[in-house]
């Protein structure tokens, strides 16, 4: 078992989650409530890197990180060091190819909302502020919780683009999935099930403890 690999690949979800749930908050209200006429497009890019395959993905983030790029030399300006093939670099992407799992159920749990309800905040004088925290919020839990359990889960698994992006350095950027790529290819089938088991234990885990979740807290609002 690569503990290694396992311990980098919980961080790397645990940091994208923390890091897209405003940003699913904000970007999803705000493509549930406004009408613009760029919006069919928006909504097309956002959910563009569920349609590409990985590597293509992970190929333009490549170029767009590398060191000749605007991103990857400001990036050696400020911190002294690439950004391709490092943790930061890694999380970067994640935070990128994770955005449809993020944006989109948290949209649709804003768009669950009946209008008359922020209405009925607007005119009990809420600032927009206030009612996104005292009266959507609770109301649009259930969306926000799916997009982080999606995210988290498409994070441990994702494999194309954490290769192009971070490669497979032990410790630094080798994630799980990278992990039981490499045991394949040594013909280590038992250490391959062996993580690929505890991979799934988690993700179902997750997913179980979400739908649990889910139901008690939905009977305390009912």
């Amino acid at each position: 078992m690569d503990w290694t690999s396992l311990l980098l690949s919980l961080r790397l979800a645990g940091w994208t989650v923390v890091i897209l749930l405003p940003v699913a908050i904000f970007v999803g209200r705000f493509l549930a409530y406004r009408s613009f006429a760029a919006k069919g497009l928006v909504e097309a890019l956002v959910m563009l890197p569920l349609v590409l395959p990985p590597t293509v993905i992970g190929f333009y983030l490549l170029l767009g990180f590398g060191a000749r790029s605007p991103i990857g030399q400001a990036w050696v300006a400020v911190f002294g060091a690439q950004l391709v093939f490092t943790f930061q670099g890694l999380l970067l992407a994640s935070v990128i190819f994770n955005l449809p799992f993020a944006i989109q159920p948290a949209q649709r749990g804003f768009e669950a909302i009946p209008l008359q309800v922020r209405e009925a905040a607007a005119c009990c004088g809420m600032s927009p502020m206030r009612s996104l925290w005292k009266v959507e919020l609770p109301l649009a839990w259930p969306g926000l919780l799916t997009a982080m359990v999606l995210t988290f889960a498409h994070t441990l698994g994702e494999f194309g683009i954490v290769l192009m992006v971070g490669g497979s350095i032990p410790g630094k950027t080798k994630t799980i999935a990278i992990s039981i790529y490499d045991k394949v290819q040594g013909f280590d089938m038992a250490g391959a099930g062996t993580m690929s088991a505890v991979l799934l234990a988690i993700s179902l885990g997750t997913i179980t403890l979400t739908f649990w979740l889910s139901a008690r807290l939905g009977k305390r609002l009912s």
